[in-house]
């Protein structure tokens, strides 16, 4: 998978994979995630990546990744709620 907003190829590390699983996210709803969700960084390289899915009633989903060499997806939540 490749991510056109930030120009990295995509890796999705073990953990993210079971927890899409888990959640019934798809590799398509997770690259429309990346591509078109809110971010909002920690740090320089650590962000979250969030959006209210139609169709879905667990909103927000959210992916926490990682800037290196490639976009790492570290793990997918959903009923997400952003810190204020």
């Amino acid at each position: 998978m490749f991510c056109r907003r930030f120009g990295l190829d995509v890796y999705v590390t073990r953990h993210a994979r079971e927890r899409m699983a888990q959640r019934g996210m798809t590799e398509v709803l997770l690259s429309e995630l990346l591509e078109t969700g809110q971010m909002r960084y920690k740090d320089d390289t650590r962000l979250w990546i969030a959006k209210a899915m139609e169709g879905r009633n667990d909103n927000l989903v959210c992916a926490a990744v990682v800037l290196e060499d490639r976009l790492v997806v570290k793990t997918v939540m959903h009923h997400f709620q952003w810190e204020e």
